[in-house]
């Protein structure tokens, strides 16, 4: 239909096809004009800025250039960033703010698989299934009717640091287990965490209360090493960290302290540094679980984000506002 509105796809062209396949860009190409051979991961060819004067729209992901002043300049019809991925701070620049663009990403979308990996992460802790590995790796036998004892997840303590979109996320997957949900966010209060299912702490005491702590704060300067060296220290003997958010959060020396001493357990999904340098002592500490920042989004969990963007365009087309709606205001406390 020729009045539908024009957009434009700016990301690294490879992930197309994984962001938005067949039937997704079938429904797409339905609510607007878009061209699936013309991505911008450029903004300065003849082409893209061609397409740049009518787009109403801008389809964004991973790779996407900053959206400058010069390319707003290019792009006077434009109304709208719908990033699909998390963090739109890469590239939505403060002259798009300025222009009172809306602006919507698939951070909760990409918050689903990441929840799951820490949900999973909690009940392997809770079951102290990496200790109990290595005991039967090293042992290759064991009693049938032996009962372990101090395992299980019933009456676990289970700290959240941050109620982001993830950690509401992982909050309410607990909800089915029988775990109690300490929850630490300077920007709620304990009404709030009472309805997500939480008790807010400071976070001091969820450090000391908690069997399994697990990070879902944004990375900010305000958030640099927030479980430090001395926050370490507080931890329970036997605990276990978990960070799926973003490796500064942590301090990983004075994490492999610990470590080293046996005294914690640490799942790792990010690191700092990232990747880590080979001569890492976390390579080969038994009661570290590293993995390669899978946690987020990959593989046919990509097609998820793409179906929140889409549905975020079918409202801004209806004139609603976006469901995900980001606002300056909130970039100091988001990822």
């Amino acid at each position: 239909m020729a009045d539908r509105p024009a957009a434009l796809f700016a990301l690294g062209a490879h992930h197309l096809p994984d962001l938005y396949p067949p039937r997704s860009m079938h429904r797409l190409q339905r609510l607007v004009r878009i061209d699936q051979a013309v991505v911008a991961e450029r903004f300065d060819t003849a082409a893209i800025r061609a397409a740049l004067a009518s787009a109403e729209f801008l389809i964004t992901g991973w790779g996407c250039p900053p959206i400058t002043a010069a390319v707003l300049d290019a792009a006077p019809r434009l109304r709208a960033i719908l990033h699909t991925a998390g963090s739109v701070k890469a590239h939505v620049t403060p002259e798009c703010w300025e222009r009172g663009l809306a602006v919507t990403s698939a951070a909760a979308a990409n918050a689903v698989p990441v929840a799951e990996y820490t949900l999973a992460a909690i009940l392997f802790a809770g079951k102290d299934v990496f200790r109990l590995r290595d005991r039967y790796h090293a042992a290759r036998h064991f009693t049938v009717a032996e009962v372990q004892t101090g395992v299980g997840n019933h009456g676990r303590t289970v700290g959240v640091i941050g109620a982001s979109r993830i950690g509401r996320r992982v909050i309410e997957l607990l909800r089915s287990f029988d775990v109690d949900v300490y929850l630490f966010d300077p920007y709620v209060d304990a009404i709030t965490a009472a309805e997500l299912g939480a008790r807010l702490v400071d976070l001091d005491t969820l450090l000391r209360t908690c069997d399994v702590v697990s990070v879902h704060a944004p990375g900010n300067p305000q958030t640099h090493r927030l479980v430090g060296a001395q926050q370490l220290a507080l931890m329970r003997d036997g605990a276990t960290l978990i960070n799926t958010a973003r490796g500064a959060l942590v301090d990983t020396d004075a994490l492999i302290k610990h470590l080293e001493a046996g005294r914690l357990y640490a799942v790792l999904d990010v690191t700092d540094p990232e990747p880590l340098p080979a001569d890492s002592a976390l390579w080969a500490l038994p009661n570290v679980f590293l993995t390669p920042h899978i946690a987020g989004s990959h593989g046919n969990e990509l097609a998820r984000m793409g179906t929140c963007i889409i549905d975020e365009l079918e409202r801004i087309l209806d004139g609603r506002p976006f469901e995900h709606a980001i606002v300056a205001s909130d970039l100091d406390r988001v990822a």
